[in-house]
């Protein structure tokens, strides 16, 4: 599986995953870099007089933040947590603390299924490497003995995280881009940038500013059945994060069936909602909420899902069901259009 991802990484240089910028203008100076980073190719834009140093910046924060907070980098604070599960309370970077600590509210708002104790069933399946399988029914019962995101301590007095139970593991992928989008429209602020275009991996996006020439960005939201940077809709605005959950960004097929990497913790495998993709629209939030609230609503599927994002005021969301229907929460009525005659939008469900 890790040789089909590694297969999109030139295309990623070139188009987004999840999202695809439509008619961009080339009205002020650009600065552009592209790197492989949080197990995914992030490209930042920035246009302007400091566009270059607020770039280069960016991609030092996104190096440092993966080295943190990735469970895979020897000497992460994720690591260090994992490996004293059931041990003791480990002190981490105050950055990692905050996402845990968001991780877990979002833990709670969920029911469970934002749950980022889930770390044993996604080591479990391996599903982007090269290992990835269905493990037998006994193993992901056994996996989901460790899996409760209430039994993650914080100690906030000095930012320190415990696992409560040995054989324990957190991950925070779920989380983490969208932390690090937020990190970087603080970077554009510091340096002045007015105009920046932030992709992180496709999934998680953020339009910091207009357009140099002032008008809105066009973004196109990936069609979950097509090519990488193929889309079916299309929204505009500025100042807006855009993050996309789908179940074709991984997976693998056995037995002519698809495993996407996306599991629901309370079954311990692949959610099965009835939606192929969920995209969060917001100009009201953080990208670190969007992160978290995509891989929600995709497990919760279109009811459940439109139900809590309607409920939270300037939150939108999109839907996609295999059948090309598209679902879309109220404040996207006159803002999202379909580019793709074959998708058929409703605005009620």
């Amino acid at each position: 599986m890790r040789h089909f991802i590694k297969k999109f990484v030139a295309i990623i240089v070139i188009i987004f995953i999840s999202v695809s910028v439509v008619g961009c203008g080339n009205s002020d100076q650009q600065y552009t870099r592209t790197d492989f980073m949080m197990d995914t190719v992030m490209q930042v834009t920035a246009y302007g007089r400091n566009a270059k140093e607020a770039v280069d910046e960016s991609m030092n924060k996104l190096k440092e933040i993966d080295n943190l907070m990735s469970s895979q980098k020897s000497g992460s604070d994720i690591q260090k947590i994992n490996d004293n599960a059931g041990v003791k309370y480990v002190k981490v970077n105050p950055e990692t603390f905050y996402v845990i600590k968001t991780a877990l509210k979002y833990g709670k708002i969920s029911g469970g299924y934002f749950d980022i104790t889930i770390a044993p069933l996604v080591n479990l399946w391996g599903i982007g490497t090269d290992h990835a399988h269905v493990p037998t029914e006994s193993q992901i019962k056994d996996a989901m003995k460790y899996i409760n995101y209430k039994d993650v301590l914080l100690n906030e007095k000095n930012d320190e995280v415990k696992l409560s139970r040995k054989g324990m593991a957190i991950d925070l992928g779920g989380i983490a881009k969208g932390f690090a989008a937020d990190e970087l429209e603080s970077i554009m602020k510091k340096n002045g940038v007015k105009h920046a275009l932030i992709n992180l991996g496709g999934s998680s996006v953020y339009l910091y500013g207009s357009k140099p020439d002032g008008s809105n960005w066009n973004i196109g939201i990936q069609n979950p059945f097509g090519d990488k940077g193929t889309y079916f809709a299309i929204v505009s605005g500025k100042d807006m994060l855009i993050d996309t959950s789908g179940n074709y960004e991984r997976y693998f097929i056995q037995n002519g069936k698809r495993y996407h990497h996306i599991l629901n913790p309370f079954t311990g495998y692949p959610a099965e909602s009835g939606v192929v993709s969920t995209t969060i629209v917001s100009t009201n939030i953080k990208s670190i909420d969007a992160d978290a609230l995509s891989t929600i609503t995709f497990i919760l599927g279109v009811d459940k899902g439109m139900k809590l994002i309607e409920s939270m005021p300037g939150v939108d969301a999109i839907f996609v069901t295999p059948d090309y229907k598209v679902y879309a929460t109220s404040g996207l009525k006159g803002k999202l259009k379909i580019t793709d005659s074959r998708f058929k939008l409703y605005e009620n469900r």
